[in-house]
């Protein structure tokens, strides 16, 4: 199960590539935001599985990398609780941030697939109204 984990470099490189398409204004056409909306449900796919990979990542260095680190600190001297959280966000940061990005991209991939479907509706009754005269 674990070798279906996306590499954290992957995920960032990915994770810009989806903020470019989340970036891009939705024209008027139908057809565009119909596809878009489709679009849109593949990015919430995919941004929650990268989400749960970033996830992962983080995890992991927060468990591996910071308690061997704090080991050995302490080994030396006592750290308090405030200075090992610290410490664990330095280390960490790389990994958090991807987290919190992910976490916004799947947000921002779900409220505009709403609003799509809002447009879509708009839309729709605008050529309603407009072939019937009402």
């Amino acid at each position: 199960m674990l070798d279906t984990i996306t590499p954290c470099d992957q995920l960032f490189a990915e994770a810009k590539e989806i903020q470019a398409y989340c970036e891009i204004t939705a024209g008027d056409n139908p057809q565009e935001i119909a596809g878009r909306i489709a679009d849109l449900g593949v990015y919430i796919a995919r941004t929650g599985k990268m989400l749960a990979d970033a996830k992962y990542h983080l995890n992991r260095k927060r468990k591996d990398d910071t308690m061997e680190l704090i080991e050995r600190m302490l080994a030396d001297k006592k750290l308090s609780a405030k200075v090992q959280n610290s410490l664990i966000e330095s280390i960490c940061r790389d990994e958090q941030y991807l987290v919190d990005w992910l976490e916004r991209l799947n947000r921002a991939a779900t409220h505009q697939q709403e609003a799509c479907r809002t447009l879509l509706s708009y839309e729709k009754e605008h050529l309603r109204i407009s072939k019937t005269g009402y």
